[in-house]
């Protein structure tokens, strides 16, 4: 979570978020969007939804999966979200080494500071905000990713603590410095070196506190840490995130790891907070960045926790090509269709597991908008539902105020037909065709929504467009999270 000191006034609105090189790939990514993209998210959705448990019925949820024990991590005294799932076993990704350190942004005692070295020859792509404000590692990656096309970029450095925002020319002078240092003991240039920070809004990054570690994390470089970068990469976080999947390229298997931060400021327009993806898969630089672009508009573009996006939001993947699997150049390669499908499941189990653990959060929501004039309509919409103060709070008060749902629909400035609109709780009809439905029953609506995940769907009576987006409820416990964020 990435939050403004109170000294400072509040930022620009941020716009969408747009890839690296994104009038380049444009063409490729809607050559490829229609065939490839519905099957895909569909698969990937049941995927998401089966192993996240949604709840689709009226009956009361039973519990998904173990919850967690306590990491050591983020900010003391925050209980792990009701909604966590624990971090999954994520073997060694050829050509991907991994180090934490503590470089001291905290007070207290943890780590806040990530490590990772490639092999060479590893792509690279990234999408970022295009927050009105932005930040110094943003700026970075985005131009160095813009000079190197992507080839060969050998290290990640990740701090958490301090955002590096708002910090004019000290906070890119630290960056390169810290970069300069990488560079010289990977033997590599700066503009191999990605960076990405979380934190504080309006301090400079201090990168002596980096590079002073940098030699004895450098010594701690493994292919076996991933929950431990998991969890130094957290801030407000209450349990580390992390995916993992494996496919078949012309009969080879590749590995696909991932992990993200993010609890608060989250209304991705592109990404999410931090998220950093590994394959060993061998995949050009160019085709990378197409697959990226295109798999954030069908996951970490679809959720949302408290409607405020962040100056940091960066999203990195990474293709070592340490497999065996024979290098790919297209995107739309049919050798790719089982790494398209998994990656797509990978970025959007990380995209679920942030509003899992949005601050405060204790339910877990899916709405889903059909009858819409297009696909960008219904998701404006079903955005609209998901980022109301006054529906989330319902949400939170376990009350089915569809009427709430009614109003947020409404205000979304869309096209909907009044009279057609209908309302459902899982499988129970609040509204129907523009009225209360007959069939409406308050006791089992409101035993539905006691659930800690239930699912809300409206159809809106103008077209065919559909969209879903997941949140979670707004609870006390956000405003004292937010409240008592720097202290």
């Amino acid at each position: 979570m990435t939050k403004t000191p109170k000294a400072s006034g509040k930022t620009t609105a941020a716009k969408a978020a747009e890839p690296v090189s994104a009038p380049a790939e444009r063409g490729v990514i809607d050559a490829i969007v229609d065939p490839l993209t519905s099957a895909l998210k569909r698969a990937g959705l049941r995927r998401a939804q089966k192993s996240a448990g949604e709840t689709t019925s009226a009956a009361p949820a039973a519990p998904t999966s173990p919850k967690p024990a306590s990491t050591g991590a983020g900010k003391p005294g925050l209980a792990i979200s009701p909604l966590a799932v624990p971090f999954p076993n994520i073997p060694p990704i050829a050509g991907v080494e991994i180090a934490t350190g503590r470089a001291g942004f905290y007070k207290h005692e943890r780590e806040d500071l990530l490590l990772m070295r490639f092999a060479e020859g590893t792509s690279a792509a990234g999408v970022f905000t295009r927050h009105g404000v932005g930040s110094a590692p943003v700026d970075w990656c985005k131009r160095q990713l813009a000079a190197s096309g992507g080839a060969d970029v050998r290290a990640l450095v990740v701090n958490a603590g301090c955002a590096n925002s708002f910090t004019g020319k000290p906070g890119a002078d630290a960056v390169r410095r810290v970069a300069t240092a990488v560079g010289k003991r990977f033997d590599c240039r700066q503009r191999d070196v990605m960076m990405a920070s979380t934190g504080v809004i309006g301090v400079i990054l201090d990168d002596s506190k980096i590079t002073a570690r940098l030699p004895e994390v450098e010594a701690r470089l493994t292919a076996d840490a991933w929950a431990q970068a998991g969890r130094a990469i957290m801030t407000t976080d209450t349990f580390p995130k992390g995916a993992y999947a494996t496919a078949m390229i012309d009969g080879h298997e590749v590995k696909i790891a991932g992990i993200a931060k993010g609890s608060g400021m989250i209304a991705p327009d592109m990404a999410t907070m931090l998220a950093f993806v590994a394959t060993d898969a061998a995949i050009a630089p160019a085709a990378l960045q197409t697959l990226v672009s295109l798999y954030t508009r069908t996951t970490f573009n679809c959720v949302t926790v408290d409607g405020d996006r962040s100056t940091n939001d960066t999203l990195l993947l990474f293709a070592t090509g340490q497999s065996g699997a024979p290098k790919i150049s297209r995107p739309g390669d049919k050798r790719l269709a089982d790494f398209r499908e998994k990656l797509e499941g990978v970025l959007l189990d990380l995209a679920l597991q942030l509003v899992r653990d949005g601050e405060g959060a204790t339910k877990f929501v899916k709405i889903t908008v059909n009858g819409a004039e297009s696909p960008a309509s219904a998701r404006k919409i079903a955005r609209t539902i998901a980022e109301s103060p006054l529906v989330k709070t319902a949400f939170a008060g376990e009350d089915a105020n569809w009427g709430r749902i009614v109003m947020a629909v409404g205000r979304a400035d869309e096209p909907v037909v009044r009279e057609r609109i209908s309302v459902k709780f899982g499988d129970l009809y609040a509204a129907r065709d523009g009225l209360i439905s007959p069939e409406y029953d308050e006791a089992k609506m409101s035993a539905y929504v006691k659930n800690q995940e239930f699912e809300v769907s409206v159809d809106v009576g103008v077209g065919k467009g559909s969209a879903t987006v997941w949140t979670c409820d707004l609870t006390k416990q956000y405003v004292a999270i937010n409240g008592d964020y720097r202290s």
